[in-house]
């Protein structure tokens, strides 16, 4: 999965976007460095994680989790029913990692059109590579 590490992050034109409205949260280290963040968007009247990295220094201090908690109560303050990702099925840190988050793969015939969407930008991006799919988590 070289392609995927290799790949660009987000622009800061737009992270900014997602900071301007205020879809962003950053995570500091104990010397105000960040080695976390998360973005989110509402698709189809759902919250969205659209990106969610943590530095590798970093794995395992439940900060991930921390961010999707956050992202969470950001998406009942929306009136969302639901968060919603797409992922990786089988490296460890993604699909797996979600279903312990509470998170339920969303068979495909129940693929929201905005959900078909993200999908359709992740293929075209080569992403489809490694199995991927959709997940749901009730708020």
């Amino acid at each position: 999965m070289s392609a995927v590490a290799d790949d660009e992050p987000p622009s800061v034109d737009d992270l900014s976007g997602y900071e301007q409205d205020g879809r962003a949260w950053v995570w500091p280290d104990e010397h105000d460095r960040p080695v976390a963040y998360l973005i989110a968007d509402m698709v189809d009247g759902n919250g969205h994680v659209e990106q969610v990295t943590v530095h590798p220094d970093h794995f395992g201090n439940r900060i991930g989790k921390a961010l999707i908690e956050h992202a969470a109560q950001w998406a009942k303050a929306q009136d969302a029913p639901a968060l919603t990702l797409t992922t990786f099925t089988e490296v460890v840190w993604n699909g797996p990692y979600y279903e312990r988050l509470g998170f339920c793969y969303i068979p495909e015939a129940e693929w929201t059109p905005g959900l078909r969407e993200i999908r359709a930008a992740e293929a075209a991006h080569g992403l489809d590579a490694w199995p991927r799919g959709c997940m749901r988590r009730e708020l």
